[in-house]
C-alpha cells in the first residue's frame, strides 16, 4: 500500500459497540500487514459505557440499563451515545514517530484547533486526558476524551467530542476516575452546531 492519507468514513447510523470493535480489530491487522489503507471512522454508538484498562468496578455507579463493555483501550470508564461524536483512528506509527505519548498530545491539540473553530477555548492539563474548558461558576469540565489502544504501533480507538448529548446520562459513572470535575458539550455552552459541522473541521485540521 502507500503512504497516503488515511480513509475518512463516516456512519449516518448509530453503530453498535460490538459492531465497531470488530470493525477496528479487522482493519488494524490488515493496516499492520500492509494490506489496507489508514483509515479514520466518525460515529455515534447508542448509549453504552465502556471501561477501559483502568477502570475500577466503584465508578460505575448506575448503568441505567445500557450495555456495560470492556474494552482494551486505555482510560477508565466513559460513556458513548448519541450527540457524541467519537472518532476511531487506525493509523501506522511506524510511519511516523514511534511516541505514544505525543500521540496523544497530537490528538488533544488536534481537538483544540477544531473546538477554536466554533469559538471554544479548550485546553490541556497535566496529568488529566482529554480536553477542558471553563464551565459554570468557572468550573472545569471535560468536553472531550481520549482512549487510545496500540498494537504493534498501529492505533485504534480514539476521542470523543461531546457535541449535545444528553449530559444525564455521565452520572451513571465518574467519567475517566474524576469526580470533583464536571462534563460539558457544545450544546451545553451554548454553542450550536451539528456532528456533520464538527467533523468537517476535525477532517480539515487533521495531523494525519
Amino acid at each position: 500500500m502507500t503512504n497516503s492519507p488515511p480513509l475518512w468514513l463516516n456512519s449516518s447510523k448509530l453503530i453498535e459497540y460490538p459492531e465497531a470493535l470488530k470493525f477496528m480489530e479487522h482493519h488494524v491487522h490488515s493496516i499492520r500487514m500492509n494490506q489496507t489503507q489508514e483509515i479514520i471512522w466518525c460515529v455515534e454508538h447508542p448509549s453504552v459505557f465502556t471501561a477501559g484498562t483502568s477502570s475500577k468496578a466503584e465508578h460505575l455507579l448506575n448503568s441505567f440499563g445500557f450495555p456495560v463493555y470492556q474494552t482494551g483501550r486505555g482510560g477508565q470508564y466513559t460513556y458513548h451515545g448519541p450527540g457524541q461524536l467519537v472518532v476511531y483512528i487506525m493509523v501506522d506509527l511506524e510511519k511516523r514517530q514511534k511516541d505514544i505519548r505525543l500521540y496523544i498530545s497530537t490528538l488533544e491539540k488536534w481537538i483544540i484547533k477544531t473546538l477554536s473553530h466554533f469559538n471554544i477555548n479548550a485546553e490541556q492539563r497535566p496529568g488529566r486526558v482529554g480536553l477542558w474548558v471553563k464551565g459554570k461558576n468557572s468550573r472545569e469540565e471535560k468536553i472531550a476524551a481520549i482512549g487510545v489502544r496500540v498494537t504493534k504501533w498501529v492505533t485504534w480507538h480514539g476521542l470523543s467530542i461531546n457535541v449535545c448529548p444528553n449530559l444525564d446520562h455521565f452520572q451513571g459513572i465518574i467519567p475517566c476516575g474524576l469526580s470533583e470535575y464536571g462534563i460539558t458539550s457544545f450544546e451545553e455552552l451554548g454553542v450550536k452546531a451539528t456532528l456533520s459541522e464538527v467533523q468537517a473541521k476535525l477532517e480539515k485540521n487533521s495531523p494525519f
